[in-house]
Order: structure tokens, then sequence, then C-alpha cells
């Protein structure tokens, strides 16, 4: 009977001990730093996170991928809700031209050539200067939480892809949250 009871005790222990085992998950936000540069607020930010099986055959065939960015900027508040002085989105699309063999990433207009499709991910993987914020808009010397995370953009993708990502989890690749807290404080040598 001991044994038994022991049996069920491990049984319902164990799953929740694999569960907590799982930051060694593949993606994942590795670091993020917010910097203050000519007025603005710049984020700096490092990803983890790979591109493999059916999601890479069909960027290799010339199918568009965007991958996308959320950012979150919240200033707490006793008496009410956080306030969210920042949110922001920042979206990446991934091309390969097979006339050209050439690979394409780019934000908006902007796109630049790459020699291969980890060459490509490695903008999104390693994201430098983007400009979130005004200084103006914050506070000094006050606590902000921040949070960042990347994800696949399937809304993007043309209607037959969405279809199949809603349907497989090669289309599902996202990175957890990412929190961060910084303050910008007033430097005291300026006039």
């Amino acid at each position: 009977m001991l044994r038994l009871l022991l049996a069920i005790v491990l049984c319902f222990f164990l799953p929740v001990q694999a569960e907590i085992d799982l930051p060694d998950q593949r993606e994942r936000v590795v670091s993020v730093n917010p910097v203050v540069r000519d007025g603005s607020l710049y984020i700096d930010a490092d990803v983890e996170f790979s591109v493999e099986g059916e999601l890479r055959n069909a960027a290799q065939k010339g199918v568009p991928i965007y991958f996308t960015a959320d950012l979150e900027i919240l200033s707490s508040r006793w008496w009410w809700f956080d306030k969210k002085v920042v949110d922001q989105r920042q979206t990446w699309r991934i091309v390969y031209n097979a006339l050209t063999r050439q690979w394409r990433v780019g934000t908006g207009e902007l796109s630049l050539p790459e020699s291969s499709l980890d060459d490509a991910l490695s903008v999104v993987r390693n994201i430098r200067g983007w400009d979130v914020a005004r200084i103006e808009d914050l506070e000094h010397d006050e606590l902000y939480e921040g949070r960042l995370r990347v994800r696949l953009d399937t809304s993007l993708l043309a209607r037959p892809f969405q279809v199949d990502a809603y349907n497989s989890s090669a289309w599902s690749l996202a990175t957890p949250w990412k929190n961060f807290n910084f303050s910008i404080s007033v430097d005291k040598r300026q006039p």
C-alpha cells in the first residue's frame, strides 16, 4: 500500500519537475539593454531561435517569412493599473530570390542583401539601435518595467500559408516574454 501511495505521489510530481526544467528552451530572448543616446531611448537585444524543417524549406523556396519584435514598457502606479508608456512593434521580412540567388532582410522599405538564411536571421537575432521612445516622454529617476518577445508573424503570410501555420507546430516559433527593468537618471554634470 505504501509503495502504491509513493508511486501515485511521484506520478503527480514528476511532470511538474519536467515543466520546471524548461529554461533550456531553444527560443528565448537572452538579453535586453535599454540605451539612452541623442535624446532617445534605444533597445539592443540578443535573441536565440532556429528556423528548421518545414519553415526553412518554405523560406528556401522563396516564401517570405516575417518576424515581429513586441516591446512594452510600463510605469507602475499604486492607485490604478500600470500605465503603458511604450507599445512598439518592429517587423522584419526575410525572403529568398531564386533568380539572383540572394537573401534579403529588411524592415519597411529598407532591404539589405545577405548571403544565407542564417546571415539574414542574424539581423533579427541581434536587434541593435531600435528607437522606441523620446527621452522627454519619460520621467527621470523612475523605475520602468519592460518586456520583449520575438515571434514568427504568421498574420503577414499569404493566405494558404496562414492555414498551414495554424495547423502545424513548425510555424509557431515564438520566444517567451523577457522582463527587464531600467530607469533614466539625470546627469548632474550637465549645465
